[in-house]
């Protein structure tokens, strides 16, 4: 995947897919070296993400491209709702939405704007974690305890 910036976060890298008007991914990456933002978009998302690292209550507010099924959509408008410095469970959206815990959870996986759309604020019944990005554990998990602790959720 070539990106069209990778910026630096504390023991990970976020990687952005866009082109000129949207944003199509944000991805969660390894610890790697920052790549300069290589269109005005990418310094644009580039500065808005570095501004949600220092500061969890930052306001994003980039162009994303329209993506996902109609269910996805809808869970993740969902997940864009969930305020700051709080959490929801899946089976908490689920029943919001009509729906299984993991559907939701599916839909969380898939999600193509993770912090933009913010969907680690998203945990299992009882406080655990449950799984971050289709991953039950490993790096991604970690990320996910990052971004709690950062929004202290």
């Amino acid at each position: 995947m070539e990106y069209q910036a990778i910026i630096a976060a504390p023991a990970f890298c976020l990687g952005v897919l866009c082109d000129d008007r949207e944003i199509h991914k944000i991805d969660f990456l390894e610890a790697r070296n920052d790549l300069e933002p290589t269109n005005p978009l990418a310094v644009e998302a580039a500065r808005q993400l570095r501004a949600w690292l220092s500061n969890a209550d930052f306001a994003f507010g980039l162009p994303l491209r329209p993506s996902g099924t109609t269910f996805q959509r809808r869970v993740w408008a969902q997940i864009a709702a969930i305020p700051n410095h709080q959490t929801r469970t899946y089976g908490e959206l689920a029943k919001a939405l009509h729906s299984a815990p993991r559907a939701v959870g599916q839909a969380c996986g898939a999600n193509p704007f993770p912090l933009v759309v913010p969907c680690h604020r998203v945990i299992a019944a009882g406080g655990g974690l449950g799984g971050f990005a289709r991953h039950d554990g490993g790096f991604l998990l970690d990320v996910k305890r990052w971004l709690l602790a950062h929004e202290s959720a």
